[in-house]
């Protein structure tokens, strides 16, 4: 598994849009402060039942808060079969200060 921080998410959309499942496991409510565009929501507990809804010969990006739910996330996908999975280092707080600071933050 892949490590990335919000920079290096952010260069790689900008150079690959569309080549990337951005998979946020973030609980419902945490999607309603803030959220990346275009992300896949399935909360971490609902991970086993939904792996289906994901392709895993795609590369996925695993986001979370701060970056702990999405590396156990990540490396379920990994365990189960899943070819490039990246753990985003920092979370969607991390990309909120550093990428995007009009995003909100909890």
């Amino acid at each position: 598994m892949r490590h990335l921080d919000a920079a290096g998410l952010s260069r790689w959309l900008a150079t690959a849009p569309g080549e990337v499942t951005l998979l946020d496991v973030r609980e419902p409510w945490e999607l309603q402060v803030c959220r990346l565009e275009g992300s896949t929501h399935i909360p971490l507990a609902q991970l086993p039942a939904r792996l289906g809804e994901l392709d895993p010969a795609r590369a996925t990006v695993v986001v979370c808060h701060h970056g702990v739910r999405s590396l156990r996330a990540a490396a379920y996908l990994e365990h189960c079969g899943f070819a490039d999975v990246v753990n985003l280092s920092g979370g969607i707080d991390g990309w909120a200060r550093s990428v995007d600071p009009a995003m909100a933050v909890y």
